[in-house]
This record gives C-alpha cells, sequence and structure tokens, in this order.
C-alpha cells in the first residue's frame, strides 16, 4: 500500500515544518500547502496552531483554511490539529478580556489555565480515553505541551446511535483540560507530537494508519 498523502495546512504557523519533518518520519508522503484543491484531495490534512487564538484562527480563514476543513470534515475526509489547531475547533477562545468565535466543530470554550505556574511548557502524561486508537500502545507515555489556555470541560452530547468522541485528559497544576479528542474524522491533541520524541512519532503513526487510502491512479 502507498504511503499516506498528508497535506500539512501553511498558513503561517511558526512551526510547519517541524510537524511535516515528524510526519514523513511516521511515513507519510508529506505535502506543505494552502492550495484547496490539494488539501481537500488528501487523505489527511493537519492543521498546526502555536501562539494566540485569535491570531491563529485569522491566519487559518486568510487561506481559506475555515472552508477547507469543513469540506473534509462533511464528507468524512480527516483532520488533524494540533496544539491551537485543537482550540480553534472549539465554538469560542477567550484571551486577555476578549472573546473569538472559533471553527465551532465542538461547543465549549477555550480558556486561560487556573494554574500557578503558567504556561504549562514540558513533558506530560496524558489520560487516555478507553479504547483510544491514537494512543494504541503509548498510553503510559509522556508528551510535550506548552500552552496558556485550554478546553478544560468538554459539552458535547453523543447523538442517537453515533460513537462518542473519544476525550483524553491532562492535568497541570491540579487544572484538569483535554489533552486529545478522537471524534470521527475529526481528531486534535493539545500537545505537539512532533515535538514528543518515539511517543509523537508513534501517535502521529497511529493516526496515519487509521486514514482511509483510496487505490492511487497509476500509468498505464
Amino acid at each position: 500500500m502507498p504511503a499516506a498523502h498528508v497535506v500539512v495546512l501553511d498558513h503561517g504557523s511558526g512551526n510547519v515544518r517541524s510537524v511535516v519533518r515528524a510526519l514523513e518520519a511516521a511515513g507519510a508522503d508529506v505535502e506543505l500547502t494552502a492550495d484547496r484543491e490539494r488539501a481537500l484531495r488528501a487523505d489527511g490534512l493537519v492543521v498546526p496552531g502555536v501562539g494566540a487564538f485569535a491570531a491563529t484562527l485569522e491566519q487559518i480563514k486568510a487561506v481559506g483554511g475555515d472552508r477547507i476543513i469543513e469540506r473534509r470534515l462533511a464528507g468524512g475526509r480527516p483532520v488533524l490539529g494540533i496544539c491551537v489547531g485543537l482550540q480553534v475547533m472549539f465554538e469560542t477562545g477567550a484571551e486577555h478580556g476578549e472573546r473569538t468565535r472559533g471553527l465551532g466543530q465542538w461547543p465549549g470554550e477555550v480558556t486561560r489555565l487556573e494554574a500557578a505556574v503558567v504556561p504549562h511548557m514540558g513533558w506530560n502524561t496524558v489520560d487516555a480515553a478507553e479504547g483510544s486508537r491514537l494512543f494504541e500502545g503509548i498510553a503510559e507515555e509522556r508528551f510535550y505541551f506548552v500552552h496558556s489556555y485550554a478546553a478544560r470541560r468538554w459539552e458535547m452530547e453523543q447523538i442517537g446511535a453515533l460513537a462518542a468522541p473519544k476525550v483524553s485528559w491532562s492535568e497541570h497544576g491540579g487544572d484538569r483540560f483535554i489533552a486529545a479528542v478522537e471524534n470521527g474524522a475529526l481528531t486534535a491533541t493539545q500537545f505537539h507530537p512532533e515535538k514528543s520524541g518515539e511517543a509523537g512519532a508513534r501517535l502521529l503513526a497511529n493516526w496515519l494508519s487509521a486514514l482511509p487510502r483510496p487505490p492511487r491512479e497509476t500509468a498505464s
């Protein structure tokens, strides 16, 4: 089977090159682009993000990333958000006294961590959701976090017979927050798998292994 073709959305985030390298090391065929058609056709789309919620959202929208994400998810096409790429999937983000409307894929708000030391920076464990495919074989490992804000409640209710999202948690200074979500085609992590060494590489490999891959056209 050919390697999964993954597009990393090129919206100006500072960590895109490290994300590209990590995905390549995990076995993907990776392209860094904001081209709509290429992003829609890819087996997987990765949305990285660092810094502020509002600024990252503005960058994503500036390249049409919000519409690309919406279109992919409407068709059940996998998307992986990283760090602020997770946060913008929620309804709103509250920073410096201002609230910014997010992409609204999940209900809830991203708020400042309530801990004595902020930002939360460094290695931490994750309480992986039961049956998580993302954390298969690495549930006891540590991952690298660097953030001051997080989603600290999960507010989405299960709808009918649809599989309930798998929500994994972490804790900093006694404040519990969402570390990762697996919700159908939409997956996201608050930590940085590309900075998380072998554990992060295995997590990316787990995500890649779940990507549906249509047959590639071959030359006659």
